[in-house]
């Protein structure tokens, strides 16, 4: 079985894997200055790198600064103890990161939540989204993803496609004198069969409805991939509605260059666009082990080589 194989065949991918080689081995070595940072804000996330860091998250995060990574995301932070979220904001302040997206909501993974207009559902998440401030607040997050749930059978999907514009109108009005914005995530129907939101144009046409600075896309390429390829148009044409990119290789949602996306021409794209928020690595690692974290972090090297 190969342990490393990049989407790029030839002599340019072998030589992006030879660099990327040399310079993790430099920063490994005692007395050689850290990496230098990527030309995009790569964020990963707790557990990625347990082999090198250990399982303090702060020393998980010194890591990945150490690596050369600027930014952080953590699906899971609303749930730490607030004394944590205090800890981990304060450390990333320090060490100069962007926090990344948490998960802002309770996601209803098997029965209709927000497409349905049902008001109990919508203040329950009106709630949440409340909550999410205060987390937001902790640990100096500006994006938090929002999942609007799962399709409603029972109704035409206009119909439910105006429920959840209401209710994300005013879950905006709570964000928005924050400075906060909730990213959409459409989810690929084969890992999450039934849920309302797929596709990017679905989301482009729910936030035009929306109307507000707090609520944006958040483009999983993982997902989107499996969805609807074309990925590099799609990106153009949501380009005004795009806050928020994560990524995951398909198939097997591990590490650029371990699939079938290019991601090295994905990120030089974005890039050249201007873009200068938050790219989530949210995927695994394609070998266990402190040689299978190496593997990762030569695998952003590469991609981020342009």
């Amino acid at each position: 079985m190969r342990r490393r194989e990049f989407a790029i065949a030839g002599v340019g991918a072998l030589l992006g894997s030879q660099v990327a080689g040399r310079r993790a081995q430099a920063s490994a070595a005692p007395g050689v200055p850290r990496p230098a940072p990527f030309n995009l804000r790569y964020a990963p996330h707790f557990g990625m790198f347990t082999g090198h860091a250990g399982e303090d998250h702060i020393d998980q995060l010194r890591f990945m600064a150490d690596e050369g990574f600027t930014a952080f995301e953590d699906n899971g932070m609303k749930g730490r103890p607030v004394a944590l979220q205090d800890r981990i904001g304060r450390e990333m302040e320090r060490l100069d990161m962007h926090m990344g997206v948490f998960v802002a909501h309770t996601i209803y993974w098997q029965e209709p939540s927000l497409t349905t207009g049902n008001d109990d559902s919508r203040e329950a998440f009106l709630r949440e989204i409340r909550e999410s401030v205060d987390v937001a607040r902790r640990v100096n997050a500006t994006w938090m993803t929002v999942v609007p749930g799962f399709v409603d059978l029972r109704s035409d999907m206009g119909y439910q496609t105006a429920n959840v514009v209401e209710t994300l109108k005013r879950a905006s009005a709570i964000l928005e004198p924050h400075g906060l914005v909730m990213v959409l995530e459409p989810l690929n129907p084969r890992n999450h069969p039934g849920l309302f939101l797929t596709k990017i144009a679905q989301a482009y046409e729910i936030c035009k409805a929306v109307d507000s600075p707090s609520c944006k896309i958040l483009n999983d390429l993982y997902h989107q991939q499996i969805t609807e390829g074309n990925l590099i148009p799609n990106i153009d044409r949501a380009w005004d509605e795009i806050e928020y990119f994560q990524v995951g290789d398909n198939p097997g949602r591990n590490e650029p260059g371990t699939g079938e996306i290019n991601y090295q021409v994905v990120f030089r794209h974005i890039h050249q666009k201007g873009f200068d928020g938050v790219v989530g690595m949210e995927h695994g690692n394609a070998m266990r082990g402190r040689e299978g974290e190496r593997a990762v972090i030569e695998a952003y090297r590469w991609a981020d080589g342009f």
